[in-house]
């Protein structure tokens, strides 16, 4: 099954932008794709600086767990 994608685009100069295009356009993406876009954007950056993306995931699998002495 082939997947289409959906392309939005607004052209306008930037002393008529009122972001009300932005707001529109997320609000219509929903709270999945704001995190999602958001989460690439840290990704990005860490790229960008050369670091490893690896080391920066949401979910951590927990090594050792141990009881604390009372």
């Amino acid at each position: 099954m082939e997947s289409t994608r959906k392309i939005t685009a607004r052209l306008s100069h930037l002393k008529d932008n009122d972001r009300s295009f932005d707001l529109e356009f997320w609000q219509q993406a929903g709270a999945e794709a704001i995190f999602a876009a958001a989460w690439q954007m840290v990704l990005d950056m860490l790229l960008m600086r050369g670091e490893n993306v690896d080391q920066f995931r949401l979910q951590r699998s927990i090594e050792n767990l141990e009881r604390r002495q009372r």
